[in-house]
């Protein structure tokens, strides 16, 4: 009976660890230090003594991104690289910008969930469902709304006003990642076969050689 409860726990155990996003916390905090060449999962704890205010600090979060490019939008990230005291603490904000009619395209975060709020304009957003059902969940919002994506499917933000937006992203961990489909697709580098791309999309290669000059 007791070698079966040890079964169960150490069970439990690795599933709970399993499904873990970021590595979890063993002490108050764990300051990254950014400049040490230890490669570990995160990064390697500076001595808590030597730990300070700014580690915890970042400032300017309220000037807007450049969205003078071709998507039309930019995004602020605070993750673990702007502040060293978010490592182990399994969270990350971002600030989003939109010009009128700006896009962040479909894309994807890895290792993170996330949750937006609008503080200005209105956005069109959306996530898909995975295969087989590539289920389309869609919302537009205003001013004071929240919606949330589910980590690792691929969802976008899209303004489709007339005037700016700003949207405030929450993630659920310290380097969520992120994987643009277009970039990645039609961006690699080297890039991806052309027969493999025509065949995916069901198209013709000039096309894809000329979706493929865009990134």
């Amino acid at each position: 009976m007791a070698a079966h409860f040890l079964f169960l726990a150490l069970l439990t155990l690795a599933s709970s660890h399993a499904i873990a996003s970021d590595p979890s916390q063993l002490q108050d905090f764990c300051v990254a230090d950014l400049n040490s060449d230890v490669f570990v999962n995160g990064f390697v704890c500076k001595d808590p003594k030597q730990a300070k205010a700014e580690d915890f600090f970042f400032s300017g979060f309220d000037k807007a991104g450049d969205t003078g490019n071709k998507p039309g939008s930019n995004v602020t990230l605070i993750a673990v690289n702007q502040i060293p005291g978010l490592n182990t603490l399994g969270i990350s904000l971002a600030r989003l910008d939109f010009a009128p009619n700006g896009l962040i395209p479909p894309h994807t975060h890895p290792r993170a969930t996330e949750i937006l709020t609008v503080l200005e304009g209105t956005l069109y957003v959306g996530f898909v469902t995975s295969n087989p059902n590539n289920q389309l969940f869609t919302k537009v919002l205003n001013k004071g709304d929240v919606f949330v994506f589910p980590q690792g499917l691929i969802h976008f933000q899209f303004n489709y006003g007339k005037t700016n937006a700003v949207a405030l992203s929450g993630l659920s961990s310290q380097n969520p990642g992120v994987i643009l489909v277009p970039n990645a697709v039609f961006g690699a580098k080297p890039p991806i076969s052309d027969d493999v791309l025509a065949k995916a999309f069901q198209l013709d290669k000039k096309t894809v050689d000329w979706l493929q000059a865009q990134f």
